[in-house]
């Protein structure tokens, strides 16, 4: 029986982001270092631990949707074909994976470019917010991202990771308080200084398709998860801007 090793990922394709212009930040981002070396080390509790760790702390819409922890292997059913899931007991209560999940990652792709946006754009909005007050912004982005994710599909059993929930809420509000920055993206070969308006505009874009056209329950980006931080993001953007 084949093996379902396809987490449902909160990740970023697309434009990959180099830089951009930072020259009015005044604030060392300590809480930005602080995140990425946290995700770092939890990346590296799930390369030693294994993957029944990673499926134990991971946020499965099923365990939130109904507050009960799945313990056993589930199977999961896709186009005639059967899937292990394995499983195994999750904290208590059972709702604290909302939080561990956003720390965690499916792949080592996947961490370095969470990583690497929460790095370009996360500095400013620290800077706009102030060190506190943007580690909880950035925690509730992700738990809404969390939440909006399991409503879209309360069913599924798929273990969902990443900090991309949380780091679209960087971006929301980023977009609405820097929308003309320039931000250097690596496109196919080449490379472009665009304004963060059309780099961030244009993944939001992506990210309402992918949710309207990608199959339910059956694993890749979890595009629910990115609007609900991108939307939590717009609306501190709005805050910041007032």
């Amino acid at each position: 029986m084949p093996t379902m090793r396809r987490l449902k990922y909160r990740k970023f394709p697309m434009f990959i982001p180099i830089g951009d212009d930072n020259s009015r930040r005044r604030r060392f981002p300590f809480i930005v270092l602080g995140l990425v070396l946290l995700n770092v080390f939890v990346w590296y509790l799930q390369l030693t631990l294994g993957e029944s760790f990673s499926a134990s702390w991971a946020a499965i819409p099923f365990e939130l949707s109904h507050g009960v922890d799945l313990i056993d292997t589930q199977h999961l059913y896709v186009h005639g074909e059967t899937y292990d899931i394995p499983n195994g007991p999750g904290p208590s209560p059972i709702y604290l994976t909302a939080a561990s999940s956003m720390f965690m990652h499916g792949s080592l792709m996947h961490l370095i470019g969470n990583m690497l946006y929460l790095i370009i754009f996360g500095d400013q909005i620290e800077d706009e917010l102030g060190h506190f007050k943007f580690l909880v912004f950035y925690v509730v982005a992700g738990l809404v991202a969390v939440y909006v994710q399991v409503r879209s599909d309360p069913s599924s059993i798929l273990p969902c990771v990443g900090a991309s929930g949380a780091i679209a809420g960087v971006l929301g509000a980023y977009l609405v308080v820097h929308p003309l920055n320039r931000v250097r993206v690596l496109f196919f070969n080449s490379f472009l200084d665009l304004p963060a308006l059309l780099v961030l505009g244009f993944w939001g874009v992506l990210q309402i398709l992918g949710q309207a056209t990608a199959p339910v329950g059956q694993g890749g980006v979890a595009y629910g998860a990115h609007l609900g931080g991108l939307v939590a993001g717009l609306v501190v953007g709005l805050y910041l801007r007032l």
